[in-house]
């Protein structure tokens, strides 16, 4: 299949480089020329302008920062730029209004698009063991299955339209308020005494199990391999767990949603991130106990 793919950044990069493995001609655009050269590393051509990269796509994969740039992409550039029949699916973390106006932009011009962010991080990326949680109709999703499969553990169709950013919303706003709750228990068995290894291997067992202590454990040398054993360098970074945690208190608004330890995490994270931390692991929340 001929896929454009358009953002080649943390995430980007290594999706467009399994795709290429699985067989696809892809065909990339990001603004950095040190992505795009990892990029034609990997196997992708090259385009000098996203116009010039979905010209003959069947498929059209972006992954970009925010809401803005994804509706500018789209309606500057990709619409009217890619063939009649292509299919485009937007895997960035954005506002549900941004994602739902843009796919109805795109029916508008008579194309299929559908909504599918991603969770897994940077080493799923560039493993291709995402989740993705996809909003679209039937059709949509089936045709969507085959261009995302290659860069995925699990596949998942969210629902209708929109579907897609309300389950990824939702599932970092918890993975936040696991993470801290992960953290403040490690300081606490350590500070009350108990080993914090013993306390790992206790609740990882136990009723505390999830995935912030078993697979991700935010304190070094406890646990878990994780970016807090590399001084909390890589993994997903604060800015970007502020940035979705933002989205969900967006979205808890607009429905009129209740979720206060969202509220608190938000507010943590905020606070992390003014002092600045951005860069830092979403894990490194664990420094402030």
């Amino acid at each position: 299949m001929k896929i454009a793919f358009i953002g080649l950044g943390n995430m980007g990069g290594g999706m467009a480089a399994n795709l290429v493995k699985d067989g696809h001609a892809v065909t990339a655009f990001d603004l950095s020329p040190e992505a795009t050269g990892k990029a034609a590393e990997q196997g992708c051509s090259i385009s000098a302008t996203v116009s010039e990269a979905v010209a003959d796509a069947e498929a059209v994969v972006t992954m970009l920062p925010n809401g803005a740039i994804v509706r500018s992409v789209y309606t500057a550039e990709v619409f009217g730029s890619a063939p009649k029949g292509a299919l485009f699916l937007d895997c960035s973390t954005i506002d549900l209004a941004t994602a739902r106006e843009v796919v109805e932009l795109a029916q508008a011009a008579g194309y299929e698009m559908v909504d599918a962010p991603v969770s897994g991080g940077i080493a799923a990326a560039n493993g291709g063991t995402l989740t993705f949680m996809v909003g679209g109709s039937e059709t949509a999703f089936e045709r969507a299955r085959a261009v995302l499969e290659p860069m995925a553990k699990a596949v998942i169709h969210a629902g209708e339209t929109g579907a897609g950013q309300v389950a990824k919303m939702c599932n970092n706003m918890l993975l936040a308020i696991h993470m801290i709750g992960t953290c403040e228990a490690l300081a606490l068995a350590e500070k009350a005494g108990l080993d914090p290894q013993t306390f790992y291997e206790i609740s990882s067992k136990a009723t505390g199990y999830c995935w912030s202590l078993n697979d991700y454990t935010p304190m070094p040398g406890v646990g878990a391999t994780s970016p807090a054993d590399n001084g909390y360098a890589g993994g997903f970074a604060s800015a970007l767990m502020l940035k979705d945690l933002r989205l969900a208190m967006a979205g808890a608004e607009t429905s009129g949603a209740a979720v206060p330890m969202g509220e608190h995490a938000t507010r943590i994270y905020e606070a992390f991130v003014e002092a600045g931390n951005g860069g830092k692991d979403f894990g490194a929340i664990f420094t402030t106990l």
